[in-house]
């Protein structure tokens, strides 16, 4: 069940489930957005690379971690729209067959009105090992309980 503006209490944690990054996300994410970068695209010529195997875009490693937020169920039907993202770091190369997973923490909330709220959440994608790979602040704009 989604939760509106007031359901958010700064220091909150949330963790989703995880996913494992395969061939195939790297293949369909090459076609869908055009970015054939060897380094991602070219097994022979990541493994000369500092990485030694091709790696997942940073960007489909982001596009999955939405996902994963919403699959959370937090926000779905609350949400009015992704305000934005501040901070955005890729600390660590994602592999195929990494399992990545998130945590999130509200570490904001703003009324905006009576009908809206901004709540910001410091959210970190963590691979099998726990490492963070990807960390971040994102903002939601959220609907608030109406009052009586």
């Amino acid at each position: 069940m989604s939760r509106y503006f007031e359901d958010f209490e700064v220091g909150q944690n949330f963790r989703s489930r995880g996913r494992t990054v395969t061939e195939a996300h790297l293949v369909a994410f090459a076609g869908l957005s055009g970015d054939f970068i060897e380094l991602h695209t070219n097994e022979e010529y990541a493994r000369l690379s500092v990485f030694g195997a091709r790696i997942a875009p940073g960007a489909l490693v982001f596009s999955m971690a939405t996902g994963l937020a919403a699959q959370m169920e937090l926000i779905n039907e609350t949400v009015i729209a992704f305000y934005g993202v501040d901070r955005l770091r890729f600390t660590k190369p994602v592999f195929i067959g990494d399992t990545v997973r998130l945590e999130k923490r509200v570490v904001e909330k703003k009324e905006k009105d009576e009908e809206r709220g901004l709540v910001t959440f410091e959210t970190s994608v963590l691979n099998q090992e726990g490492e963070t790979v990807l960390a971040y602040r994102d903002k939601l704009l959220l609907k608030r309980k109406k009052r009586a």
